[in-house]
């Protein structure tokens, strides 16, 4: 079996423009030798979910604002399931 590094995605999905804390996170995964797709600030659910399966990521982290998880990630995982990623 071929070992690769795996491969996050990460996303800030919502309005909330604080982003040091998941570039914080994106450059110790690269520093550890995870191979890192940051999608940047404002992403929708839809585009992160698209963004997951077109670059075959093994783990998608969503950074949010507040208690927007509430509305956030019932539709991530909608989507997840939608598109049949269950890689991820």
């Amino acid at each position: 079996m071929e070992s690769y590094p795996p491969r996050v995605l990460l996303a800030k999905v919502g309005l909330d423009g604080h982003d040091r804390g998941v570039k914080i996170l994106a450059r110790s995964f690269r520093d550890a030798g995870i191979e890192v797709i940051y999608t940047g600030l404002w992403q929708t659910c839809e585009a992160t979910m698209y963004a997951a399966l077109q670059e075959d990521v093994d783990v998608v982290g969503v950074s949010l604002l507040s208690a927007a998880h509430m509305t956030v990630m019932p539709e991530i995982l909608r989507l997840r399931r939608e598109l049949g990623i269950d890689f991820v």
